[in-house]
């Protein structure tokens, strides 16, 4: 067990990613599916901040249900109102909807005090106007647009096209994966998801770099007569970073676990918990989507180039394609024959 540990920090395993890959890919599609159809079917939760109208929260008592307060909501003209008891740290009851006609945010809170046997400065209220929400999802859409423009150039730039395309196509992955769980559990979604929805799309991006720029670097240290297949260029990139993958994952989802579990469960930070658990999901479905979504897809774009073709059809007709261990073998031979100093030349005896 501890060789083979030792064997995955060094790069040395043979592990075929590819040859998994469709399968693996299958099982993407179908939950990105269920997620889009979570989509059309229930919708998102949105919160306050998108919707507008408002929101009332009071301290929660033992005697006191949410039956009673929803019947108290109503009773004030809020026929729509969605009634949560929140716990962890105190206890809260929070009521969400619109304001009604001829109402004000303090009424309808001296009501829900009197129900919830409270004084009424202790009932927090919050209002947000339609036309605000729709300004603030308005910018949402911008910023994805407008980050999704700038990371094609980049990619576009620093890689080629098709790498820049197989990394758009994770992320989309990842945040189809990661707002379709919002719509299947009705996790509410606010400025503070969006924004966790942003930092996924980064740490996407930045674990599918990584895996990219190792694969470039193995394609230049090959001399052109090697006979490598592009597939088995890409098996040997992943072997060697899937333990840098794995790393940077740990450490990323280690303090995000405790800020969903101290912040908000224990303190009671229900905005820690809209925060934490989309940070959460995408930092997993990220790292799965650089290995098994990006390169596969970039590698499909790739074999179609005359160059990887040929080599294609060369292990073909030899019927026996390299493996993984002599792709690694082949590549690290092509390097030492490339830093190794030049050898003297013997000189000839003067006659």
């Amino acid at each position: 067990m501890s060789f083979s540990i030792r064997r995955l920090y060094r790069g040395d395993t043979s592990w075929d990613f590819l040859g998994v890959s469709r399968r693996v890919l299958t099982g993407s599609i179908v939950a990105v599916l269920i997620c889009v159809a979570a989509l059309f079917i229930q919708g998102l939760n949105l919160g306050i901040e998108f919707e507008g109208g408002g929101v009332w929260e009071a301290p929660a008592s033992e005697d006191v249900t949410t039956d009673a307060i929803r019947q108290t909501a109503s009773n004030v003209g809020m026929t729509d109102a969605r009634v949560q008891r929140i716990t962890g740290g105190d206890d809260i009851f929070r009521v969400r909807g619109e304001l009604p006609a001829g109402e004000t945010a303090e009424s309808i809170g001296s009501a829900l005090a009197v129900t919830a046997q409270v004084e009424s400065e202790l009932v927090s209220a919050r209002t947000v106007s339609p036309s605000f929400g729709d300004e603030v999802a308005g910018k949402a859409r911008r910023a994805l647009v407008v980050f999704f423009i700038l990371i094609a150039l980049y990619l576009t730039l620093r890689f080629e096209w098709k790498m820049a395309l197989g990394a758009l196509v994770a992320v989309a992955h990842d945040i189809a994966l990661t707002v379709g769980i919002y719509a299947i559990f009705q996790f509410e979604i606010s400025p503070a998801t969006v924004v966790a929805f942003l930092t996924i799309m980064g740490y996407s991006l930045y674990d599918t770099i990584v895996v990219f720029d190792r694969v470039k670097d193995n394609e230049r240290s090959l001399s052109l007569k090697t006979r490598m297949t592009y597939l088995d260029l890409a098996n040997v990139s992943l072997n060697q970073v899937i333990m840098r993958s794995v790393n940077t994952t740990i450490t990323s989802v280690l303090p995000v676990v405790s800020l969903l579990v101290v912040g908000s469960l224990i303190m009671g930070a229900s905005s820690l918990q809209e925060f934490a658990i989309a940070l959460l999901i995408g930092l997993l479905v990220g790292s799965y989507s650089s290995l098994f979504v990006a390169m596969p897809l970039v590698s499909s774009l790739k074999r179609r180039e005359p160059h990887w073709a040929e080599q294609d059809r060369n292990a073909a007709l030899l019927s026996e394609s390299n493996s993984i261990e002599n792709a690694a073998t082949a590549l690290a031979a092509d390097r030492y024959d490339r830093s190794a100093p030049p050898r003297p030349r013997k000189k000839g005896r003067k006659r």
